[in-house]
């Protein structure tokens, strides 16, 4: 079984039990929102339609929590899962929010910029290190000059013991949240794909790819948000 059926699978009830297995959840997504949300607001301001690209956007969520927050915002989403998009345009189309849908993955070229903002959440993990920096790269050449990349993520603990004590602190939780065995036991069988990376590594390879503000906004074990933006011209 591939990481993409896997998701397909469950796209239905994806978003249902995301609120249990990311204990984190409001302030994890607030926190992207509010990293993000700057750059389309000034595009508006400057008369533009705001260019929102996200990557491995699966239902939607966090394209759908930045429409809301900046009305006027029209994203692009990308995802390998055809169900998970699909679950995304219903609910866009729903709210009337002019979108694209594109059908890739992340290791294929991105959409057309230029985009006032790149984010991510819980995707760019299924990449190796190498795709991760290759990624990082190209998603600073289709962001518009201070333009801004949010990546909301699940990362690796710097050491192999905190690691662990990640997953300790995480599996505690979800089942305090009320996460049934089943829904614990698919989000393991996803996570069998998963190739996370420690958070300063990666805000070490955003630098390296020429983003500047690099930072890690948020953390709360192994979820964390973090990113930079493209520098003004």
């Amino acid at each position: 079984m591939t990481v993409v059926s896997l998701f397909d699978a469950v796209a239905g009830t994806y978003d249902e039990s995301r609120r249990r297995l990311v204990p984190c959840f409001d302030d994890f997504y607030g926190t992207a929102v509010e990293v993000a949300a700057p750059p389309l607001r000034r595009a508006l301001t400057s008369g533009r339609t705001p260019a929102l690209l996200d990557l491995g956007a699966g239902t939607g969520l966090l394209s759908l929590l930045l429409t809301a927050a900046v009305p006027g915002t029209h994203p692009t989403l990308l995802d390998a899962a055809p169900a998970m998009l699909a679950v995304a345009e219903g609910e866009l189309g729903r709210r009337g929010i002019p979108h694209r849908v594109v059908v890739a993955d992340l290791v294929d070229a991105l959409p057309d910029g230029p985009y006032d903002a790149v984010v991510s959440a819980l995707a760019i993990h299924h990449l190796d290190d190498a795709d991760k920096r290759d990624l990082y790269r190209r998603i600073r050449q289709v962001l518009v000059p201070g333009g801004v990349f949010v990546n909301a993520e699940q990362v690796a603990g710097p050491t192999p013991d905190l690691d662990h004590r990640y997953d300790e602190v995480w599996l505690a939780q979800v089942v305090a949240l009320g996460a049934t065995e089943a829904e614990i036991a698919a989000a393991r069988a996803r996570m069998a794909y998963d190739r996370p990376a420690p958070v300063a590594d990666q805000c070490r390879w955003l630098v390296e790819a020429g983003f500047v503000g690099v930072d890690c906004f948020y953390k709360a074990w192994r979820f964390a948000v973090f990113g930079g933006r493209r520098e003004l011209d």
